[in-house]
């Protein structure tokens, strides 16, 4: 069975669309998953995903970080192996809708499956209202090499930083660190909360990051915590802090 074929055909039935021969690629699957609402699903499409998505997730590394106690890594965080990653959600808690969007919510749903988005579903219907800033909520990553996503939502600046923003990041961070000590968990890692789309500036949520980390870790049996960062600039940030 071609599974890539199975999934998109499944998606576009759910849809009433069609496509030509030449349009069956990854992208497509993507921006199909991304635009799923979380209803319900055949129990045959998610155990072909499953496979689908553990086939090209080994294709693409899984990566092990050693090293103990706090550590940078440039790259995709859906590739580490750790007890838990971070998600900068937005307050619906749902994932990215945009097909194909660059943000880490997008990637981590993407390649964790549907399920990712139906289990934070439920626990929204549960709810009943939008996640607030700054808690976490936690569920399996699925497909993903790490065992738990915690999703976050961290402010968005409009216009001025103020001193609530910092407050609220840091209470994510702390959320997440706290969280995960109560589940027994030894190793987490963090993307860069808020830096992107909600325009946090990236250095002082750095220097924020850091510093709730570090002195979390003072009294903590969390024994490693890697900050995870896609581009050259937060690279440089985090290296300068955690080397001065």
């Amino acid at each position: 069975m071609n599974k890539e074929r199975y999934l998109i055909d499944y998606l576009l039935n759910e849809r009433h669309q069609k496509i030509d021969e030449n349009q069956y690629h990854f992208d497509l699957y993507r921006a199909l998953v991304n635009v799923r609402e979380p209803l319900p699903i055949a129990e045959e499409y998610l155990k072909i995903e499953d496979e689908y998505l553990q086939e090209i997730n080994h294709q693409k590394g899984i990566v092990e970080i050693q090293e103990k106690g706090i550590s940078i890594w440039q790259g995709d965080i859906t590739r580490l192996k750790v007890d838990a990653i971070v998600n900068a959600a937005n307050n619906q808690m749902l994932g990215c809708f945009v097909p194909g969007h660059y943000c880490i919510d997008n990637a981590i749903h993407t390649f964790a499956g549907v399920r990712l988005r139906l289990a934070c579903h439920d626990l929204m219907q549960k709810q009943g209202y939008l996640e607030p800033t700054g808690k976490v909520k936690v569920t399996s990553a699925y497909n993903l090499p790490s065992q738990y996503v915690f999703h976050t939502v961290g402010p968005i600046v409009h216009g001025r930083l103020m001193q609530k923003h910092k407050a609220l990041l840091k209470l994510c961070y702390e959320s997440c660190l706290e969280k995960a000590e109560e589940m027994g968990l030894k190793s987490i890692a963090f993307c860069c909360i808020s830096t992107g789309v909600f325009r946090f500036p990236k250095d002082i949520a750095a220097q924020i990051a850091v510093e709730t980390v570090q002195e979390f870790l003072l009294h903590s049996q969390i024994e490693q915590v890697i900050f995870n960062v896609f581009k050259d600039e937060d690279l440089q940030i985090y290296e300068k802090l955690l080397k001065g």
